[in-house]
This record gives structure tokens, sequence and C-alpha cells, in this order.
């Protein structure tokens, strides 16, 4: 199946894209895995940054249950920019070297103009959807309470506010497909070559219409492995994200030529 998107070729001067097959994305996963037991240090480095900077946030939100929910889908929305060093560790890897921490950081300084912009768009996207989830929340009235566990419970055991959860997965959903698409080999892309941000969204945009039946599949392993991750106080971050970050790195080099 493609989308309109997958003619952007045509019209502009973008990477030449490839198709892939659904078995491509727990290939990506093994590949991010050897890199993480091939560097684990700065990896996992990573990781627990995730695992504390989410910590703190969900703490910081908690007496706030539309904030709570956002921070948590929101996480979503701006992973893809967080994961830029774990994109640089894996490039650093492939040219040869074992980078440090210290080295991805370097890369990253290089390349900080179209990452601060592309990151421009991503906090747009995510306060799109913080206002929207306010909203939502603000219709529920006295109902939604001032405790996000007490709410959250009451949504998963009692049944209560079915149609709030069907709006809000529904708005969240779909931000998180668009985020997605725009996103998928954006990051990446712009720390391997000379690319601006419009010319790396317009890629990822076409990869995304392309493979689009295989990257649904790969968004969803990553929506799991993540939720796994919150599930575990965030401690499962740690191991996850570098997981995915290296994956995701070798799903941009073969989804671009």
């Amino acid at each position: 199946m493609r989308l309109p998107f997958a003619a952007l070729g045509r019209h502009f001067a973008l990477p030449e894209v490839r198709r892939i097959t659904l078995d491509r994305p727990t290939a990506w996963l093994g590949l991010g895995w050897a890199d993480l037991r091939a560097n684990p240090v700065p990896a996992l480095a990573y990781g627990l940054l995730f695992g504390i900077c989410g910590d703190l946030i969900l703490l910081a939100s908690l007496n706030h249950p539309h904030l709570f929910t956002a921070a948590i889908s929101g996480f979503f929305l701006v992973a893809p920019l967080l994961a830029a060093g774990l994109y640089e560790l894996s490039r650093q890897r492939g040219l040869g070297g074992s980078p440090s921490f210290i080295d991805s950081l370097a890369g990253l300084r290089k390349k900080a103009e179209p990452l601060a912009q592309f990151g421009l768009v991503l906090a747009l996207l995510a306060l799109v959807w913080e206002r929207s989830s306010a909203i939502l929340f603000a219709l529920l009235g006295s109902s939604a309470g001032s405790d996000s566990m007490h709410f959250i419970t009451n949504i998963l055991t009692g049944g209560q506010h079915r149609a709030f959860v069907a709006v809000w997965f529904i708005v969240g959903a779909t931000l998180a497909l668009f985020t997605f698409a725009i996103s998928v080999v954006s990051v990446p892309l712009m720390l391997d070559r000379q690319v601006d941000v419009a010319t790396a969204i317009a890629t990822s945009l076409r990869v995304f219409s392309v493979n689009l039946e295989a990257l649904v599949l790969w968004g969803a392993i990553i929506v799991a492995l993540t939720l796994t991750g919150f599930a575990t106080l965030l401690f499962g971050l740690v191991l996850f994200m570098p997981i995915l970050g290296h994956a995701s790195w070798h799903a941009y080099k073969e989804l671009v030529k």
C-alpha cells in the first residue's frame, strides 16, 4: 500500500528509498542488540538518562492527570530526537570506530542547527498534543480529579469515561502516527548526510508511504517496548531505548539508499 507521499521524489530532489519486507523490523532489533553489546557503556548511559529524566517528569506531573498522561504519550513525540545520540553511536561504529559518550555528543554538535530546527517541529507537535489533552480533560470537569494514579486506575479497572478514552486515544494516535511518519528516518538522515530539515521530513514521509505496512509494524514494536519500559517505572527504558535507538539507525540505513 502506498500513500500520496510516495510521489514526493518526482517533484523534489530526495534520496532514493527502498521497499522492505515485513520481517525487517525484527531484524533491526537484532542489529540494535548487537550494537548495544559491542559498545554498552555509552548506550546504557543514554538509556539511564531516559529513565531518570522520565521519572522526574512523571513525578512532577503526578497530581495533574492531563499533564501526566500527556507526558507519557508525548514521550513518543520527542523520542526520535532524544535518541539522536544513539544514532550517532551507531553511525560512528559503522565507520569502524568504538565511540564514547563524549564522541557521540561531539558528533551531534556538528549537526546542531538542523537538529534544533527539527526539535522545534517536534516541540510544536508536543504542544498541540498537550493543549488537546488539556481540553479533553477539561470537558470531564471535576470527574478528572487531581490524582493521576486514581484517575488512571478508574479507567483501567472501572471502565469509566469510555467515550473520553476513545476520543483521547484517536486524537493521540493520529498525532503520534503523523509524528512517526515525519521522523522515522529524519534524524538519522540529518546526522548521516548534508540535508536540511525539509528534505529530511519529505524523505521520511516518502519512506513511510512506500513501506506503510512494515513501518506500522515497526511503530507498534516501538510502542510496545516503550510501554513495557513505562510499566517498570521507566527502568526498562534503560535497556529498551538503546536497543530501539540503535535499531532505528539500521532501519534508516536499509530504507534510504
